[in-house]
Parts: C-alpha cells; structure tokens; sequence
C-alpha cells in the first residue's frame, strides 16, 4: 500500500505509550494497532483530527505517500 501510517515516530517523539494514545483519542488500542500497523483500509476524520491534537502534529506527519515501485 503506498499509504504509510508513522504513529509509532510521533509516539516515539512524544514519548508516549500505544495504550495511553488509545485511551486519549477513544479507540481500542486493537484498533489503533491495525491503523499503527498499516492494515486499516481507511481512518476517519474524527480519528485523525483526535490524533493530531493529541500528539500535537498534522495530518502529514502522520501519513504519507509512498509510490509502488511498478
């Protein structure tokens, strides 16, 4: 998927726990892995706009694109 998910670089900077992020955006944090992991088919906005102001970044430092390489 050329979608890449970078939770775990903004949790690594905020020094921050999967489980506490979970907890403060209001998703399980089975949920929060699939999406961590790159195997959610889609976020909401909702989802992504708690992210962001949780830890403090923008939708970009969350994701981006990387083209296949076909």
């Amino acid at each position: 998927m050329p979608i890449v998910v970078d939770i775990d670089v903004m949790l690594a900077r905020r020094k921050m726990a999967v489980g506490e992020l979970a907890e403060r955006v209001g998703i399980t944090p089975a949920n929060l892995a699939v999406l961590k992991n790159g195997r959610a088919k889609a976020v909401r906005f909702t989802t992504l706009a708690a992210l962001c102001e949780v830890l403090g970044c923008q939708p970009g430092d969350l994701l981006r694109w990387e083209p296949d390489g076909d």
